[in-house]
């Protein structure tokens, strides 16, 4: 160890006066209070400062090197892992190792072992599984041996020392384990091997905390993404007189995905009615209200109403629930035999209109209040629509910034540059999320591409 670190963190070494015992007790005691409530404070500004679980867990393990070890590993248990106390069962018990980091003395140690972001199994009678199956607190000075690691297939090789393990716990509950190898080249401590375990064990318990809101955090996305996926399948079958193709992009790490979707309902006489909403806000609740505008939009949609009154229905309906979230949406009933598209929208942004060697054009589609308002005022408008054209559709995502005007995030989809409508859909899609996609986008992009076939 390293007694100049290993002091500050703890207190040890200050001149205490010896004229009077219990003085000297007190002081020691109000000294260790205050080394261990300065030490807590900086964990809490180092470790937790975002709520991905990766860099959580390796600010952990940037925190304890030097001060209190060599080499640190943190590994979190599998989400179904059962509460601790009760049987994990007999075989290796495996977590997931989030964090892998050395000190450079000890960095060559690393090629040994499990790297982080894959599964660690440990031997059943090694210190991280016991710590793993009984939680407890840190046990200090174990040795190290001829297998420190404990993992069931690594090379880590021996090691002169001790190793510490330290249970994360979280809501009274084990979530993963911090392993700590203290090598014997390290500096001898001042500090006794139990307050310093007490010290590690006390930023693990704080550290914990935020590992467990990261973990939660990301088990939330990936069930709202899981969800959202269930939910948003491909667009219905159209005639085969339209040819149709579609992307959705979900925002990343930075937002919980949110409402979007699209649909294709096909009706009688070779028409086909397209549908791109955006249910406002992000998470659960917005994917379940799109799953519920969906349903309904299709039921309205079979009565074979002209797009507007399919939204004034669609709005009556969902506004007698205060609960359903507001949405925008775009209607548009493609009739290929007439060469001509109906449009009608709620609060969403204008179709473009893609030709053979021309460049996108935006469409005027008179717009009227959101879905769910119960305000209900919608207009139906008809462009012409040839065979080779394609027609666009997308969300806000696509083409919004947050640092520019609606207006001039529009105009960036009339400067394509021409691209070729005759190609695959696809491909063209393509085309576009390269050319007008925000590098990091703010909200989930939904596009839907349709084609008159010729």
């Amino acid at each position: 160890m390293r007694s100049h670190d290993v002091s500050a963190g703890l207190g040890a070494g200050e001149p205490i006066a010896a004229a009077d015992p219990r003085s000297a007790r007190a002081l020691r005691g109000l000294l260790a209070d205050h080394a261990r409530l300065t030490l807590l404070d900086e964990a809490s500004r180092r470790i937790g400062t975002t709520l991905d679980l990766q860099a959580t867990c390796t600010e952990l393990a940037r925190f304890v090197l030097p001060r209190f070890a060599d080499l640190a590993s943190v590994e979190i248990m599998p989400p179904e892992a059962l509460p601790t106390g009760l049987t994990l069962g007999s075989g290796p018990l495996r977590a997931r190792r989030i964090a892998l980091e050395a000190a450079s003395a000890q960095r060559a140690r690393l090629s040994g072992l499990t790297p982080a972001g894959q599964w660690v199994r440990h031997r059943p009678d090694c210190p991280t599984s016991r710590c793993l199956r009984q939680g407890g607190d840190a046990h200090p000075g174990v040795d190290a041996g001829q297998d420190w690691s404990c993992e069931i297939g690594a090379g880590g090789g021996s090691a002169t020392g001790s190793v510490l393990i330290v249970p994360l716990r979280a809501r009274g509950q084990l979530i993963g384990v911090l392993s700590l190898l203290r090598t014997a080249t390290a500096t001898a401590s001042s500090v006794s091997a139990e307050d310093e375990a007490a010290a590690v064990q006390a930023v693990a318990d704080r550290a914990a905390r935020s590992i467990d809101d990261a973990r939660r955090h990301a088990l939330a996305q990936d069930l709202t993404i899981d969800l959202q996926r269930a939910l948003l399948a491909e667009p219905g079958n159209p005639h085969a007189n339209l040819e149709l193709a579609s992307r959705y992009l979900p925002s990343g790490t930075s937002a919980m995905v949110g409402g979007d979707w699209f649909e294709a309902v096909r009706l009688s006489f070779g028409r086909t009615l397209l549908v791109i909403g955006d249910v406002m806000g992000h998470g659960v609740e917005a994917a379940v209200d799109m799953s519920s505008y969906r349903t309904l939009l299709r039921y309205i949609a079979a009565t074979d109403l002209p797009p507007h009154r399919i939204l004034r229905q669609l709005d009556h309906l969902t506004s007698q629930n205060d609960a359903t979230r507001p949405a925008t949406c775009l209607l548009a009933l493609v009739e290929p035999a007439r060469h001509r598209c109906t449009f009608a929208s709620a609060g969403h942004l204008p179709p473009a209109l893609l030709g053979p060697g021309h460049p996108a054009r935006l469409l005027d589609v008179p717009t009227g209040p959101p879905l769910g308002t119960g305000l209900g005022d919608y207009q139906a408008v008809v462009h012409a629509m040839h065979p080779g054209q394609v027609l666009l559709l997308y969300t806000d995502g696509l083409v919004e910034r947050r640092t520019e005007d609606i207006d001039a995030s529009l105009a960036r989809l009339t400067r394509l540059g021409r691209p070729q409508p005759a190609g695959p859909l696809d491909e063209l899609l393509d085309h576009v999320l390269a050319a007008v996609t925000p590098g990091a986008p703010d909200d989930d992009i939904a596009v839907l591409a349709a084609r008159i076939q010729g």
